[in-house]
């Protein structure tokens, strides 16, 4: 079985991270390592994560960085610099996965075809689950390409996102760059039309749940016209940084 480093990017995140740490305490089997990279926290990330790892009893190595610069690119990139393993799995600090992730992430990249791999995701909070933008955003994996590259589509290019929990392999990683450090949004779009020319993007039948807290700050239905909004404007070549302005900060 292939080596899988996990990557969590973390910014005041003290409110989900403990869960989504519980949840990799419980993988099986365990990944080879789980590497926290901080962006300068103000609130009580650091402790939390530090308290976690403390108490976990998976064989995984654990390490705490702090990067020199915030943003989830450069937080990644960092995280990916110090991995060990074969394979390179981002996943969200408000992001919960499958115990049974190494497995799915390693039986998915025996495949030589494929080169990217990520999940169902639904969008969960305290009290709802927001179904019609999780189906939103599971349809926008494959309509997305296929209106504004479908030379690319038929190839196997696939629009996955950070909080579908994205993995490859560490080496096609950095043979296509690593994330885009100057993109403060759309990174992960960017990095699967990169690696697309390694081979196919999959999405697995599986879920993963991230929390609902920028749908449930916005409502649902400026939220989702955001999303349009900067997918499309995206899509047909606007700057990241242009449409940054447009998806604020939530914690």
């Amino acid at each position: 079985m292939s080596s899988v480093s996990i990557i969590i990017p973390t910014f005041n995140e003290e409110a989900c991270l403990i869960r989504t740490l519980r949840q990799l305490a419980l993988l099986s089997p365990p990944p080879q390592e789980i590497i926290v990279v901080d962006g300068g926290s103000e609130d009580e990330t650091l402790l939390i994560a530090k308290s976690a790892f403390e108490s976990f009893s998976s064989t995984a190595k654990i390490l705490i960085l702090q990067s020199c610069d915030r943003g989830r690119s450069v937080q990644m990139n960092y995280g990916a610099k110090q991995a060990t393993g074969d394979i390179l799995c981002f996943v969200h600090a408000d992001t919960t996965v499958p115990d049974d992730l190494i497995a799915l992430v390693d039986k998915t990249l025996a495949d030589s075809t494929v080169a990217c791999g990520g999940f169902i995701s639904l969008m969960t909070g305290s009290q709802t689950t927001r179904w019609a933008t999780s189906l939103h955003n599971y349809l926008k994996t494959y309509y997305a390409p296929l209106i504004f590259r479908p030379h690319l589509f038929f190839k196997g290019l696939r629009l996955l996102f950070g909080d579908q929990v994205m993995f490859c392999r560490r080496q096609d990683f950095w043979d296509c760059g690593g994330f885009d450090e100057a993109l403060p949004i759309m990174e992960d779009g960017d990095l699967c039309r990169k690696i697309a020319r390694k081979g196919r993007i999959c999405m697995l039948n599986r879920v993963v749940q991230s929390s609902d807290r920028r749908v449930a700050r916005w409502g649902a239905l400026k939220a989702n016209v955001i999303y349009l909004y900067i997918g499309f404007l995206w899509g047909i070549g606007v700057d990241a940084k242009f449409l940054k302005r447009f998806y604020e900060d939530i914690r």
